[in-house]
């Protein structure tokens, strides 16, 4: 069901009741006073009545006759006038007695003065009359039968006047509902020309304060964000295959030459050397690339537990020097008193923040002269700080800008091997530690040559009294 549909079925509905109700209280109000006139009616005929026997001006047999004579015709009220010791003097109409008193309705009469009562559908009152200082108990009684006519008249308009309301109720929450989503079915139509090809586009935005603008607002937010993605994702996919074709090519090359003509021992395995090498390239890539993919995952999605980050230090140092020998890395504790371990210890996923210091590790020996990285661990408040420095030749301001973009490389491209992931990789997977890393160039010669460093903080989490 369409929202046009469930809005006008339950804004009509809604109406409906309040209308019905109305109607409702409209019959209870108009009962209610033809009740009230009727008794009002029944004591004047009553007084009427008492009064013209009890003066004697008209005879009781006539008085009996012009009741029996009137009911045929009309709804003629029926009177009886008794004593207060229960001795009935006058009576219209004694083998019908409507009424049938009793001498606990008199005394109930004479204690309340006057009462009012229904007897089926007749109406019957009881009073209090006194005549020449004698109390006489007079009751009445008789049917609305005009009253009741006219009400039942009322009950047929109002069911007719209820089911056209309902229609009309209908037909007006229809077109009202047709012309408030009308926007609505504009920002569908806008939507639905949205194409990947035409991702920038936006949404009109005609009323900001409105729910409609809001709802517009959010969407070209999504927008935004969608548009930011797709051309991340873009600019990924053509720079992966870029990265990919040159060793690719070159493999291929070296394979068609190998194959071109015959060749020494010798010259096989150089090429088959050759081949291998850009295989291990391309392997390093597909890695970095999936590594790249793992650090885009959520928080939630990744099983962390604690780590304390010398050790990881420690071991990353270990499987580095496994791979280049010929580099040197040095572990310096700063803070080596540090009251427990809660200092230097994370929650965090020991595989990626490997990945994150490995890269940070390899790249400070790849671009130092002498091939070394020097790692400072220290720790303040309830922050670790590591710093990773070599004595490179720095970064211009231009590079430094860019050093977390994905497959950027600096001026240095030309004299060591790379893809550009690596840094960017470390950001990412700092990120999802709820740390942060910065480059710092720094213009004091704390070292021979040092100008270089590298500097991320993570919040040591897991802060748990023992």
């Amino acid at each position: 069901m369409k929202i046009k549909t469930a809005l006008t079925l339950k804004n009509t509905g809604v109406i409906a009741v309040v209308f019905l109700l109305c109607m409702t209280l409209i019959y209870l109000v108009s009962e209610h006073i033809r009740s009230n006139t009727f008794f009002h009616n029944l004591k004047s005929e009553a007084v009427t009545k008492v009064h013209l026997f009890l003066q004697n001006q008209v005879d009781a047999d006539i008085m009996q006759s012009i009741y029996l004579n009137n009911k045929e015709f009309i709804n003629e009220v029926e009177v009886a006038v008794y004593t207060t010791d229960f001795r009935m003097l006058y009576h219209d109409a004694i083998d019908n007695d409507i009424v049938k008193e009793n001498p606990e309705m008199i005394a109930q009469i004479l204690q309340q003065k006057e009462i009012e009562f229904y007897i089926g559908k007749y109406q019957a009152v009881g009073m209090v009359y006194p005549f020449n200082g004698q109390t006489y108990i007079v009751t009445a009684a008789a049917y609305d039968g005009y009253g009741h006519t006219n009400l039942l008249e009322l009950q047929k308009t109002l069911v007719i006047l209820f089911f056209i309301g309902l229609l009309l109720l209908f037909i007006t929450c229809y077109f009202l509902v047709r012309a408030s989503l009308k926007p609505i079915r504009e920002i569908v139509k806008e939507a639905e020309t949205i194409t990947a090809s035409r991702i920038d586009q936006r949404l009109p935005v005609r009323n900001e304060k409105d729910e409609l603008g809001e709802l517009s607002q959010a969407f070209n937010e999504l927008l935004e964000r969608l548009e930011i993605s797709f051309n991340s994702q873009k600019m990924f996919v053509s720079n992966v295959s870029h990265e990919m074709r040159t060793p690719l090519a070159a493999l291929i090359a070296e394979l068609d030459l190998c194959l071109q003509k015959d060749r020494t021992e010798t010259q096989y395995r150089q090429a088959i050397q050759n081949v291998l090498q850009d295989a291990r390239r391309m392997t390093k890539l597909i890695d970095g690339l999936l590594n790249l993919a793992k650090a885009d995952y959520q928080k939630e999605q990744i099983k962390m537990h604690e780590i304390r980050l010398d050790e990881l230090l420690l071991d990353t140092r270990e499987i580095i020097l496994r791979a280049h020998p010929e580099y040197h890395i040095e572990l310096i504790f700063e803070q080596e008193d540090a009251e427990d371990d809660r200092m230097i210890t994370v929650m965090g996923n020991d595989y990626l923040l490997t990945i994150a210091f490995a890269n940070l590790i390899e790249n400070n020996c790849k671009y130092s002269d002498d091939k070394s990285s020097f790692i400072q661990i220290s720790y303040w408040d309830k922050w670790t700080i590591i710093r990773l420095s070599d004595d490179g030749i720095g970064m211009s301001d231009a590079e430094k800008e860019k050093i977390f973009t994905l497959f950027y490389r600096g001026e240095q491209e030309q004299h060591t091997e790379g893809h550009g992931i690596g840094m960017a990789l470390a950001q990412k997977i700092i990120a999802l530690h709820q740390g942060s890393i910065a480059y710092i160039q720094s213009k004091e010669k704390e070292r021979p040559s040092s100008s270089n460093f590298l500097t991320f903080n993570l919040l040591a989490h897991p802060f748990k009294e023992k």
